[in-house]
């Protein structure tokens, strides 16, 4: 008995059939005189397999043979009672059954011996048997088979191979509502029809196939590409050249302030290494790397990050021009020349053609007894000049960074202050200052000698400077020994001995700390100064007879 129903086969009987547990079988002999239990009509008897075996009083070969007892008097009366009005023959048919030997005998067309009715089964004691009046639960065609007896079970079809399996409806290209007749086919292939069903012709959409490849190869190739980018940016080493580079040189310039990612942009965009990022590991590796200054660098193209950050720390490799702090032009001028790789006298030709085009600010002046207007405006600092730049472009640089360290001071307004006409004159005053001074304390006492000597009340001087530096800057020289009768025969504007006041222009490159010297200067009534060393030692004095004094200790020292 399985887990279906009452037969002893493996097919299952139909969950609406009143008789559920019946024991009749579809193919058995009819009882004479009773109706079909299936369809209503006659059924064929078919003779035993002989593969199951001989159903006799011998029992299943190869099996021991087990007898089954029977009641005369219980059967008949149950049987009796269950079937009023049923036909005799039934009954004796049934009682010569069980009356031979106390065995089952197959032998002989005979119909199945029912069961014995459940005691809680309403319908039990309903005559009505299927095709007579009820309604056939198993010829709709998507309901279960009726069972088999053993001897006419087929076996299950053998399953279609995989290549032969229904594609899906979106593959085919078959519409959704053909799932619900390929569903119900395939169910009743399961339940035991045995017959393979007619394949239709498969369709197969290739566009849907090639589609479908293409997003989840390129959504695979995707993630794949962004991963092994995240993968470099992350963990890989930085792209970077091997060895000291090619024979090609070239100039780089960093600007003043850079740090190692903007110095590795311009490395990488001049071709000297593969990567800002290589560069910017080599130079955290370099104890000295932090070390780097701004200029201009002659390398290598090609280079190693590591090979190009020792360079740059070799002084050889830089191609700069430096202005010391009181520095005149024409000094500079010869320094640009010299690493433009230029004739001499260029830069000097494009100063004085060009200084309008160079960014001075707008309280510079240019009278006629200005020697050169740029004086004083080339900050002292050290500027990138290689071989392939311009004068001009050297200058400009050097123009800008002066405007931009005097704006904060506001030189005009402090000009005022301390009695002096514009700031033109302030940058002149801190011109002399840085010529004549030393030290920081000697620059505060000579910004006052110079204050005091301009004064309209000086009777020591009259309002003269008579500053050597003045006139060494006319002559293009610095020297200290300086004959009276040589200095008083000259009349130009910058002898500070024979003219009144200050000289047209500023007269050298004034540094920083000269320059907050004179817009904070002593108030001490320092009037003259002399070195008395002939060198560094500078000593200052109130009066004439303190003057004197000091230049007798000048001339000893000096041999004079």
């Amino acid at each position: 008995m399985t887990e279906y129903g009452r037969g002893p086969g493996s097919e299952p009987w139909h969950p609406e059939d009143p008789l559920y547990g019946d024991g009749g079988w579809r193919g058995q002999e009819t009882h004479a005189g009773q109706q079909s239990l299936y369809d209503g009509q006659a059924q064929q008897q078919y003779p035993q397999q002989p593969q199951h075996g001989d159903w006799t009083q011998g029992g299943l070969p190869g099996q021991g043979q087990q007898q089954y007892p029977y009641h005369p008097g219980q059967d008949q009366q149950q049987y009796g009672h269950q079937y009023p009005g049923q036909d005799q023959q039934y009954a004796a048919h049934t009682q010569q059954q069980y009356q031979h030997q106390g065995v089952w005998n197959t032998s002989g067309a005979q119909g199945q011996v029912p069961y014995p009715p459940d005691p809680g089964d309403p319908y039990g004691q309903q005559p009505a048997a299927y095709g007579a009046q009820q309604h056939d639960f198993y010829r709709t065609e998507d309901a279960y088979p009726p069972p088999e007896p053993p001897g006419r079970r087929r076996p299950e079809p053998e399953p279609e191979p995989a290549a032969d399996e229904e594609e899906h409806a979106f593959f085919s290209g078959e519409d959704d509502g053909d799932d619900a007749e390929h569903e119900l086919q395939s169910r009743r292939e399961r339940r035991g029809k045995g017959k393979k069903p007619v394949k239709g012709k498969k369709r197969r959409n290739g566009c849907a196939c090639l589609v479908v490849c293409l997003v989840f190869g390129g959504g695979l190739g995707g993630a794949g590409y962004f991963g092994w980018k995240f993968y470099q940016n992350r963990f890989a080493p930085a792209p970077d050249y091997t060895g000291q580079g090619t024979s090609e040189s070239v100039t780089v310039e960093i600007p003043k302030g850079a740090g190692g990612w903007e110095i590795g942009r311009r490395l990488k965009e001049a071709g000297v290494v593969k990567s800002a990022d290589a560069f910017v590991s080599a130079q955290g590796q370099n104890p000295k790397g932090d070390t780097i200054q701004a200029g201009a660098y002659l390398l290598k193209k090609e280079m190693s990050a590591a090979s190009a950050v020792q360079l740059m720390l070799d002084p050889r490799s830089q191609s700069n021009v430096l202005v010391k702090p009181g520095e005149r032009n024409a000094q500079v001028y010869q320094a640009i020349d010299k690493q433009l790789g230029v004739s001499a006298g260029t830069t000097k030709k494009v100063a004085k053609a060009q200084y309008k085009n160079l960014g001075l600010p707008s309280w510079a002046q240019n009278s006629g007894s200005v020697q050169d207007p740029l004086e004083g405006f080339l900050w002292p600092a050290t500027y990138p000049a290689a071989k392939g730049m311009k004068p001009e472009a050297v200058l400009k640089q050097m123009v800008a960074q002066s405007k931009q360290k005097y704006a904060p001071y506001n030189l005009p307004a402090k000009a005022k202050e301390l009695g002096l006409k514009n700031a033109f004159e302030l940058l002149t005053v801190a011109s002399l200052v840085q010529a004549e001074g030393k030290t920081h304390d000697d620059f505060r006492k000579m910004a006052e000698v110079v204050y005091n000597r301009l004064k309209p009340t000086n009777t020591e001087t009259n309002q003269l400077l008579q500053f050597d530096s003045t006139y060494n800057y006319l002559k293009g020289t610095s020297n200290i020994h300086i004959s009276e009768k040589e200095i008083n025969s000259d009349r130009s504007p910058y002898n500070t001995y024979t003219n009144k006041g200050l000289p047209p222009g500023p007269i050298g490159n004034p540094g920083e700390d000269a320059l907050r010297a004179t817009l904070n200067p002593t108030h001490e009534g320092w009037m003259y100064f002399v070195a008395t060393d002939g060198v560094d030692n500078t000593e200052f004095a109130r009066t004439n007879a303190e003057f004197e004094k000091l230049k007798e200790k000048f001339n000893a020292s000096s041999g004079n």
